[in-house]
């Protein structure tokens, strides 16, 4: 009697101690990706190349050209709205910040990184072109280190079913205008949003000549194509709508 007594009251004690053990190793794993050391590049020049190798030329200038004009810094990869510079990058920052001047003055923006782009549209983005996210149990993490935030960006900017139009085909046509005012509705910065800035009428200028860095690297043979940047479009042409919906609400520019 008193063994089955016993028995009834560890079987009790499992599901607590199996939660208690679950709940103190997810805390381990979030807080070892906090304090782990991220690398943050520290560029010398303007409208330096992107971390991430390969690709498709045409699209890797037109990143370039975003960054330009959204984070125009010698660190682009760390920067939040407002100019401060996160050391974590673990995961998107999710910190507000008070826009002080603009339409959405009195608002604040999550916008961070080479590409502002703010969290709730980085967990869209990364959902579908993140190439390692990190899973433990029922939470899934998308670190956002520089390769990462170049590759989720191409991936994004590549995928023409999301977009309805082939982006780097229009560029190949000529196309630059359309292509910026196709994105403007995300970012805003590129000459046809609502709040444009000191770089957005040089932006054509600044394409052209990253384009032909671009070009001339590809000929030379450099950084090669990297595993994972291109692969098969993905559809999420369904999330489109809540996505640049995201990215307006509260956004920077």
């Amino acid at each position: 009697m008193r063994n089955s007594q016993t028995l009834k009251g560890v079987e009790k004690l499992i599901g607590p101690l199996a939660a208690l053990l679950g709940f103190v190793y997810l805390f381990q794993w979030y807080i070892t990706g906090s304090l782990r050391s991220y690398n943050d590049p520290v560029f010398k020049i303007r409208q330096p190349p992107l971390v991430m190798k390969g690709g498709d030329p045409y699209i890797r200038a037109l990143m370039r050209t975003i960054s330009a004009s959204e984070a125009n810094n010698n660190r682009p990869y760390s920067l939040l709205y407002g100019g401060q510079h996160v050391t974590d990058l673990s995961r998107h920052p999710d910190i507000c910040v008070t826009i002080s001047v603009g339409p959405n003055k009195g608002n604040c923006s999550t916008a961070a990184g080479r590409y502002q782009v703010i969290n709730s549209t980085w967990d869209q983005i990364a959902l579908s072109y993140h190439p390692k996210p990190q899973q433990l149990m029922f939470w899934t993490n998308y670190s956002f280190e520089p390769e990462y935030q170049d590759i989720v960006v191409y991936r994004w900017l590549s995928d023409s079913r999301f977009w309805k139009t082939n982006i780097s085909q229009q560029l190949r046509q000529g196309k630059l205008d359309e292509v910026l005012k196709k994105l403007s509705p995300t970012w805003t910065s590129l000459g046809y949003g609502i709040e444009t800035n000191s770089m957005t009428q040089y932006l054509p200028r600044v394409y052209q000549k990253v384009l032909q860095e671009e070009l001339k690297s590809r000929e030379q043979g450099v950084g090669g194509r990297e595993q994972g940047v291109g692969g098969r479009e993905q559809g999420v042409g369904g999330r489109e709508q809540g996505s640049r919906g995201a990215e307006e609400q509260g956004r920077k520019n």
